[in-house]
This record gives C-alpha cells, sequence and structure tokens, in this order.
C-alpha cells in the first residue's frame, strides 16, 4: 500500500543536520512507491535561523498530512522526533523504527 511518510530523526546539533541520513531514508522510501515528507525540505536557505519552535510547528503541520512516521537511528535523543512520534502515537498513525535497510 502506498503512504505518505514523514521522517522524522535527529538533525539539531548533527553535521549537515542529518541531511544524509534523511535523503537516504527518502530514497528508500520513495524508490518503494511512497511520498515522503522531509522536514529539510519544508523550508528555504533563508528560513534557517529560525526558532526550534518556529520549525517544530510547521514540521508538526506536515505531519497531520501524512500516514506514517518513520523514525531515523537516534531518533530518541532528539526532542523533536519524540514530540513528532507522540503525536503520531496520539492520532494513532504507524510509527516505523528506520534500520537503513534497502
Amino acid at each position: 500500500m502506498t503512504r505518505i511518510i514523514y521522517i522524522s530523526g535527529p538533525i539539531s546539533g548533527l553535521p549537515d543536520g542529518n541531511r544524509p541520513a534523511f535523503a537516504a531514508a527518502a530514497a528508500r522510501l520513495s524508490h518503494d512507491g511512497h511520498t515522503v515528507i522531509n522536514p529539510h525540505d519544508l523550508f528555504q536557505e533563508d528560513e534557517r535561523l529560525l526558532r526550534w519552535e518556529d520549525y517544530m510547528r510547521v514540521d508538526l503541520a506536515a505531519l497531520l498530512t501524512c500516514d506514517q512516521v518513520q523514525l531515523l537511528p537516534g531518533w530518541d535523543a532528539s526532542r523533536g522526533a519524540r514530540l513528532e512520534k507522540y503525536v503520531a502515537e496520539q492520532l494513532g498513525m504507524p510509527v516505523v523504527e528506520d534500520t537503513g535497510a534497502a
């Protein structure tokens, strides 16, 4: 079944905001026929100086349009990813931990 999948994982404090891990997960999920929402794609370059709360407002709005949340490794150390997981679970959305497997 094709799903709209939101990728959730650690960003803050990681080199390049953990973009390679998000991109790899997006590529795998897209290859499997899913529509993917990558939070890195929700912002323009000039918006990178927003507060954490501003990012989360946009990210959570995007998450609400999805069918599933895919958690990247290290999600549990991320305040934002923990919040996204909580919201998804409270809404009855499937939450899947990404193993990085192809």
